[in-house]
């Protein structure tokens, strides 16, 4: 089925289960994306100024346009929307420069999340089934688990800040485990030097400034440190217990046992049920259905529940559609809260 017939059907069966087709503004102000991304994505932008000196941007993501949309219009009911366009962004490749049409459709001003995290995942396995693809796996995972997770174990404070923030990173986040596990980073040496220049600086008029941060600031931050240290003791404990969570991989309806299990084991006081997981057991025989704990790491939006389907294209496995719960997008821009679900389908899934 060419990409042209695929998109007019799936369109149209979007427009049957009640959502409304919205027209997004192809240009967005850069500070928008950078709010969410980071000053590193701007690479990625097609990005100028206009004449009063704003930078704008070519939307580089539909999501995001549809959110400030919401937002912008002062919405406050439950909307279902979709909508279908371009996504301009960099690649440095001699290909793919832009991401062409890109279909997406969403429930925003959510209101019962469990129920429409599963409408949204129905609605995109009826897609998958009219899409006609033989073989398919639906992976589903919850990054409020994984949160839950850290927030049990003993390790300080600003290291469980850390490991949320760079989930996303998967290098870096590698890296942070590598430290907490060793402690390898810490020479005693610097440790003691830094406790003589806190002794030092305490004497000193604590509204001074060095590197960018007051006096008062860096003993705060030190001082944090001595009452809540890194432990070498519980380091490989906690290290391990994280990466086995990640690791995890099971039939969707067997989640809340596996999970429950583990949880049980390494003594950590964390109770999962159904509320955690949109779907049950699978009817369709060509659509597997698994947990998988670590599943849609590389998207850095989403706040809790999070899934994607993988096709069978020629003997290879390639990402169709993917989506999840992202309630704190619009927080992250600098707005109000809005609660939102959604998806995206990947139109170039045949190059």
């Amino acid at each position: 089925m060419k990409s042209k017939k695929l998109s007019e059907k799936i369109l149209r069966l979007i427009k049957s289960k009640g959502f409304s087709n919205i027209v997004l503004d192809p240009v967005l102000e850069t500070k928008h994306i950078l709010q969410r991304s980071g000053e590193n994505f701007k690479k990625f932008l097609f990005s100028f100024y206009d004449l009063n000196g704003k930078e704008l941007c070519l939307r580089p993501d539909l999501t995001i346009s549809s959110v400030l949309r919401f937002i912008q219009n002062n919405k406050d009911n439950r909307e279902k929307v979709f909508y279908s366009g371009e996504a301009f962004r960099k690649t440095y490749q001699k290909k793919d420069t832009i991401i062409k049409n890109q279909i997406g459709y969403e429930i925003l001003g959510s209101r019962n999340k469990q129920q429409d995290d599963k409408e949204i995942i129905d609605t995109s396995l009826k897609i998958l089934k009219k899409s006609g693809f033989k073989k398919s796996i639906l992976k589903i995972g919850n990054v409020e688990l994984f949160n839950l997770l850290i927030d049990k174990l003993n390790i300080p404070r600003r290291w469980k800040n850390r490991l949320k923030r760079y989930y996303w990173n998967e290098n870096y986040f590698n890296e942070l485990l590598k430290r907490l596990e060793t402690n390898s980073d810490i020479d005693p040496v610097f440790v003691e030097i830094d406790r003589s220049r806190y002794q030092k600086m305490r004497k000193e008029k604590q509204n001074r400034i060095i590197a960018g941060r007051t006096y008062k600031e860096v003993l705060d931050r030190f001082n944090m440190k001595i009452k809540d240290p890194r432990k070498s003791s519980t380091g490989k404990k906690n290290t391990n217990i994280i990466k086995q969570f990640l690791k995890i991989k099971c039939p969707l309806y067997k989640a809340p046992r596996v999970l429950n299990s583990f949880f049980k084991k390494n003594g950590i006081n964390i109770i999962v049920g159904k509320e955690f997981f949109p779907l049950g057991r699978s009817k369709n025989k060509n659509c597997k259905i698994e947990f998988s704990a670590s599943n849609g790491r590389e998207v850095e939006f989403y706040s809790s529940m999070i899934f994607s389907i993988e096709v069978q294209i020629k003997s290879k496995l390639k990402n169709f559609i993917s989506g999840g719960r992202y309630d704190q997008l619009t927080t992250n821009l600098g707005f109000r809260k809005v609660s939102a679900v959604g998806a995206a389908i990947n139109m170039n899934i045949y190059d």
